[in-house]
């Protein structure tokens, strides 16, 4: 899904999740394609980056693919931020997503974020920044 697209779906989701307060588009900044969310009285924000399928081009939209949604983890508002995110995305059970890779759970981690690795080739990384 292209980094735009995906910032949108996060961004209609997070709306719907209990635990926001508050969420918007960040536009102009030194992030292109992100987000502020404030979740349990702190602000956390997003950057969403893509990256195509193999042999796909920017010119045309690769076609979903859909399946069984992802296994998933749901963590508290208290757990590290992209637990918690990878948390509200599998919830919502998106049959175009194939797993979510959670950066704070890596060994030797050193940043926070997520990989959402989509059926049809394609991947999003929402970075914490």
């Amino acid at each position: 899904m292209r980094p735009l697209k995906y910032r949108d779906y996060l961004v209609a989701l997070l709306k719907n999740s209990p635990d926001i307060q508050r969420v918007e588009v960040l536009e102009g900044g030194p992030y292109p394609y992100a987000l502020a969310a404030t979740v349990a009285g702190r602000e956390r924000r997003w950057q969403v980056v893509g990256q195509l399928a193999d042999g796909a081009k920017h010119d045309n939209a690769t076609p979903p693919v859909e399946g069984q949604p992802p296994a998933f983890t749901a963590a508290p508002v208290s757990a590290a931020p992209d637990a918690w995110l990878a948390g509200v995305i599998g919830a919502a059970e998106p049959v175009d997503t194939e797993r979510i890779d959670v950066w704070s759970t890596r060994e030797g981690k050193t940043s926070q974020g997520l990989t959402v690795f989509f059926r049809n080739g394609e991947r999003a990384f929402v970075r914490l920044v």
